[in-house]
């Protein structure tokens, strides 16, 4: 998944002012919080990129030709996405 600069900015901005609002911190910089919760989300959506990458490189790998959007691929698809999902201690 890839975010642009203003969406990136956007989650962020909803997550930091989220979690002050329910009074779960209190933030000395807010600028400094911005850029964290913008690093997070960069770092999460590179990672779910890489997940994706590998469950529809695994789908693509098997001997039978499964087409995508078939009942049987996305099937396929969630078991490997899952299986990524816990080699990478995600889940």
């Amino acid at each position: 998944m890839s975010l642009s600069e203003e969406r990136l900015s956007h989650l962020a901005h909803l997550v930091v002012d989220g979690v002050w609002n329910d009074d779960l911190v209190d933030y000395s910089d807010e600028d400094a919080a911005m850029r964290a919760g913008k690093r997070a989300l960069a770092q999460w959506a590179a990672e779910e990129k890489q997940i994706d990458s590998v469950a529809r490189a695994k789908v693509a790998s098997l001997k039978r030709n499964v087409i995508e959007g078939t009942p049987e691929w996305d099937v396929m698809y969630a078991k490997y996405y899952e299986e990524e999902m816990n080699r990478r201690g995600q889940r």
